[in-house]
């Protein structure tokens, strides 16, 4: 591995019908939404097992047990870990921080972003590397897909305006106010809604196939 004394962690849900990408279930339905969701981390995974640019640790919600998180563990060789309690941010600085006592960098991601590839990965680190303290990867609709850190900064998860198109925004703020560097990636699209779902699979891919009988 590239960067051994990196953690990548991968935020996700257990896909279970009615409880996972909800706003895609007027699309998809109950159980579409949640075999679209199964099928994206999937790809996360395989895209992260098969670059082999450092240690991969799955943060489950809401528990690790789940069969379709023990599927993961054992197609990828990732290592399980159950989200805390709170919100996102409370969420995702609890991962960061756990990270951090036993790496030099955490960097997490979720599975909502399609063209997340080796490449963010292999960029973020190396910029960390080089001394920049936050590396962040901005998404179209405001939010990020990509933190990465070496050092906790729980500033930049309390009382953020999670799911408005302002996170983005108001996180290089708070950069700023901290005093701490930081870099931008790509910017990539979420999927995240129907309208998202519609521009990912245009008129010349309709979709994936989904085994809607049984998502996990």
């Amino acid at each position: 591995m590239r960067f051994p004394d990196v953690r990548i962690q991968v935020f996700a849900r257990s896909p279970e019908p009615g409880q996972t990408k909800t706003r895609l279930i007027p699309l998809l339905g109950a159980t579409g939404a949640a075999a679209f969701h199964a099928h994206q981390v999937h790809e996360r995974l395989g895209m992260l097992s098969a670059a082999r640019l450092c240690p991969i640790e799955l943060w489950c919600s809401p528990s690790s047990t789940s069969a379709f998180f023990r599927d993961c563990r054992e197609r990828y060789g990732v290592a399980l870990h159950d989200q805390s309690t709170g919100d996102l941010g409370r969420r995702m600085h609890r991962a960061l921080a756990s990270a951090l006592e036993r790496a030099k960098t955490a960097l997490l991601v979720g599975t909502d972003c399609p063209s997340l590839c080796a490449a963010d990965i292999e960029e973020a680190c190396t910029r960390l590397d080089e001394g920049t303290d936050v590396v962040l990867g901005p998404a179209r609709d405001g939010g990020y897909y990509l933190v990465a850190m070496q050092q906790p900064a729980p500033a930049l998860f309390t009382d953020m305006p999670w799911g408005t198109p302002a996170v983005f925004a108001e996180s290089l703020v708070r950069l700023g106010q901290l005093g701490l560097s930081h870099f931008c990636l790509t910017e990539r699209m979420d999927v995240d809604t129907p309208e998202d779902y519609r521009r990912l699979y245009n008129s010349h891919e309709t979709g994936v196939e989904f085994n809607t009988k049984n998502p996990a």
